[in-house]
């Protein structure tokens, strides 16, 4: 397998299009996401981010459109072996049954990539990145959510990425968990250079870790462009997104 160049890759959407049973989801989108920027992708539910998201790694083919990662079409017979992308889904999709190192290691040791000695090393180099040195030995079940999130994430960087695609990373974790997450997305993006597009719901990580944001309604991307430019967007679907919870806190608290 040939080994990709260091830091991350140039994303690039065109005319992407998608239909189930003659319902259009996504609506030509186009954008770009720059080598090594986090790129943040938000809306309500319902609003195309996970069959983007699908589209993206590959799991699913557009109506019409096309994606390139690299200045490669994703469609290329040798994709995979000219760019990698991992992924790290929103449960974790931790093994119970192997434990942390192990979980850590699988696609090493599946593809007999290396040695045991040293995807041991490896393993221990990829978990101190996330803050988790020492803790091969334990199971998921012995983790918090927010160290589960970590192991995922230190499981898809033992492929050496250029691009990480991160669903839903703070779902399920409380909100300084959830800020832990979020700092360690954006120190990876500093140590490694990786390009990181980041699906969420969550406004304060959003908005806290983006370089750019594009937020979706109706299989459309109604803005993109800097968290203040996102913040000072005047659409009204927008605004009321931005505020929905804020609204839902002061409706609450008047019961």
């Amino acid at each position: 397998m040939n080994s990709p160049a260091p830091g991350g890759v140039r994303v690039e959407v065109r005319g992407l299009r998608r239909s189930y049973e003659g319902r259009p989801v996504l609506h030509g989108l186009d954008f770009e996401v720059e080598a090594g920027e986090i790129f943040v992708v938000m809306g309500p539910s319902g609003s195309g981010k996970t069959v983007l998201l699908k589209h993206l790694i590959g799991l699913e083919r557009p109506d019409a459109g096309e994606i390139r990662v690299g200045g490669r079409s994703i469609d290329t017979p040798d994709f995979m072996e000219r760019c990698r992308l991992a992924m790290v889904f929103q449960s974790g999709a931790l093994l119970n049954s192997l434990t942390v190192g192990e979980n850590v290691g699988l696609y090493l040791t599946e593809h007999r990539l290396q040695p045991p000695g040293e995807i041991a090393e490896i393993v221990r180099r990829k978990l101190a990145l996330v803050g988790l040195e020492g803790e091969e030995n334990r199971y998921p079940a012995e983790l918090s959510g927010g160290m589960k999130k970590r192991v995922a994430i230190a499981r898809a960087l033992v492929i050496e990425p250029q691009l990480m695609l991160y669903d839903e990373p703070t779902s399920e974790l409380d909100q300084q968990m959830a800020a832990v997450i979020g700092e360690e997305i954006c120190n990876l993006n500093r140590r490694i250079g990786v390009t990181s597009i980041v699906v969420s719901h969550d406004r304060d990580m959003a908005f806290g870790i983006a370089d750019r944001i594009a937020v979706m309604h109706g299989g459309q991307i109604r803005t993109l462009g800097t968290p203040a430019e996102v913040r000072g967007c005047r659409d009204p679907l927008i605004a009321d997104f931005l505020s929905a919870s804020f609204k839902n806190i002061r409706k609450e608290s008047a019961l």
